[in-house]
């Protein structure tokens, strides 16, 4: 190998050869249309096993004897050669300076800017045809000052400098598959003949008509939908809601729930049919307070009529038990509003109270009289034909649960030196029964619990209360007799006979005398008598409670004049 290339052979030199021929102004091959070798034909040789120079053919069978074929292309290659060698001293006169950081040599008489010193760029002796003048051909090479790094040409369509065509199928309407179903290639490849553009034109333009048109309907429908609710929302707000007229005909009737609102109750009304919408109700009520309850009333009322009948007692089926009304009450009332025979409810109570709800301490003595004695909580309760007593019961029952559960009954019993929640239920149905009025209450109470002291001089630890012989007897009356006679009654509840409190309760208290007993005012008294609705005298010893007997009876007499 020599330093400008190797020795003669059949290979050319390196085209990275800084020596190698003009290609074009960058070391390259000869410019398109120009012939190699400089203008000299190349010879073409026969596919065969090939020698080079004086190298043998390992493989020949005779090292001596010469081929005359092998002579003949030994003679062509050296030939060929010396045409290489003459053409490299015709391009040293140019070439040559450009790697070696020289300026060129320019021959005498040449122009200077003549970059190829009056030859044309096909470097042979004949004159060739300028095929940079066609218009398919590439533009000339540059000298090395001139010569830009070309940007590489676009991979797609999308690399493009050119503005591009919309290609999102909601404009073109071309989702990227044929009439066959099938998908397109790749829409960023280069569209070629027979792609995509080359496809029908009319199916796109249908497409994107038919998108507009989804489009134009989906506005169309939005609108529309904005525009009805706008009108509900009108009609909500300023419209008059529809309404019946008329005091209606046949009969339905309703169960308020307690704590229900106009909204709710409207609700109710129009779901039985009563009034023809909740707006109408509403609207008509105008504030004003329905109370809870059962109520009977006609199908197809205005709202105004609706309202009227609910105001009106006569339409409720409702029973409202007051604080301190006993069992016996209760379940007569009962019988009466469902139609049902008299007892019957009384039977139901006591064949069926342990499936009413009771607690676990309610029934803990085998002297308690009715077990759901002080269960029956005041309140109102719908009550209406149709329906059953154990249901009826059991909505009691579970209001009492509700009201006294609040409390932790077992602690408070023991704080208050007691034996069981029962007793504290107790207490408060003897408030309830001896007070008669609140403000009375927590005096009341604190009476109660000094009484049950067994060390008191003034009872030794009775109570005697004339509200347990009324209960005894199922009486209401203040003259329950003297108190000896009173102490020869033999009952459990007798409270002047026996000491301490009775086994349950006497009645139905309101949460106030619950709370009167779980919270005594603190005092001394041992009695107290009310004189009006509006006194009660509270006394300490017997003596004084007798001066207050006596203006008792006064006032009694002045209320008989």
């Amino acid at each position: 190998m020599t330093e400008y290339g190797r020795s003669s052979g059949s290979e050319p030199w390196h085209p990275e050869d800084p020596l190698y021929g003009d290609q074009g102004w960058g070391g390259q091959q000869a410019a398109a249309g120009q012939p190699p070798y400089g203008g000299q034909p190349q010879q073409q040789y026969p596919q065969q096993p090939q020698q080079y120079g004086n190298q043998q053919d390992p493989y020949q069978q005779d090292p001596y004897q010469q081929d005359p074929y092998q002579q003949q292309y030994g003679q062509q290659q050296q030939q060929y050669g010396q045409q290489q060698q003459q053409q490299y001293n015709d391009q040293q006169q140019y070439n040559g300076a450009w790697d070696t950081g020289q300026h060129p040599a320019m021959p005498y008489g040449a122009d200077p800017a003549d970059t190829y010193g009056g030859q044309q760029p096909g470097y042979g002796s004949q004159q060739e045809a300028d095929y940079y003048a066609t218009p398919e051909a590439y533009p000339p090479p540059q000298p090395p000052g001139r010569r830009q790094a070309e940007p590489e040409p676009p991979t797609s369509d999308w690399d493009a400098e050119a503005p591009q065509e919309e290609t999102h199928p909601f404009f073109t309407g071309d989702d990227g598959r044929d009439d066959d179903g099938e998908y397109d290639d790749d829409p960023r490849e280069p569209r070629r003949g027979g792609g995509r553009e080359g496809r029908g034109k009319t199916k796109k333009k249908s497409r994107n008509g038919v998108a507009c048109l989804v489009v134009s309907l989906i506005l169309v429908g939005g609108l529309g939908g904005v525009g009805y609710f706008g009108y509900q929302f009108w009609q909500g707000q300023f419209g008059a809601p529809e309404d019946y007229t008329g005091a209606g005909s046949g009969s339905a009737q309703v169960d308020i729930p307690k704590g229900a609102g106009l909204g709710e109750i409207g609700a109710i009304l129009r779901e039985a049919g009563v009034v023809k919408s909740s707006g109408a109700f509403v609207s008509a009520a105008d504030g004003k307070s329905i109370e809870a309850g059962v109520y009977t009333l006609a199908k197809g009322m205005s709202g105004k009529n609706a309202v009227a009948a609910m105001l009106n007692p006569a339409s409720r089926n409702n029973l409202i038990v007051p604080p301190g009304k006993r069992n016996s009450w209760v379940y007569e009332q009962i019988d009466k509003r469902l139609g049902v025979k008299a007892g019957t409810t009384k039977a139901v109570a006591t064949a069926k109270v342990k499936t009413l709800g009771l607690p676990d301490w309610a029934d803990d003595n085998r002297d308690i009289k009715d077990p759901l004695e002080g269960f029956l909580y005041p309140d109102t309760y719908p009550v209406a034909k149709g329906m059953k007593p154990e249901a009826v019961l059991q909505k009691m029952v579970a209001q009492a649960n509700e009201a006294f559960g609040k409390k932790d009954l077992k602690a408070e019993a023991a704080r208050l030196g007691l034996k069981s929640p029962l007793e504290v239920l107790t207490v408060a149905s003897l408030v309830q029964a001896e007070g008669k009025y609140k403000q009375d209450f927590d005096k009341v109470s604190r009476v109660v619990y000094n009484r049950l002291k067994p060390n008191n001089a003034e009872t030794v630890g009775r109570l005697e209360f004339d509200s347990t012989i009324n209960f005894i007897k199922s009486e209401s009356t203040l003259d329950v007799g003297s108190v000896d006679n009173l102490r020869k009654i033999k009952d459990p509840y007798n409270t002047y006979d026996i000491k301490g409190l009775p086994p349950g309760p006497i009645s139905n208290p309101g949460l106030d005398a619950f709370g009167s007993a779980l919270n005594p005012t603190p005092g001394p008294w041992y009695y107290f008598v009310s004189i009006t609705e509006d006194e009660t005298l509270f006394a300490v010893t017997n003596a004084e409670h007798e001066r207050n007997r006596k203006k008792y009876e006064e006032q009694q007499e002045k209320n008989r004049q």
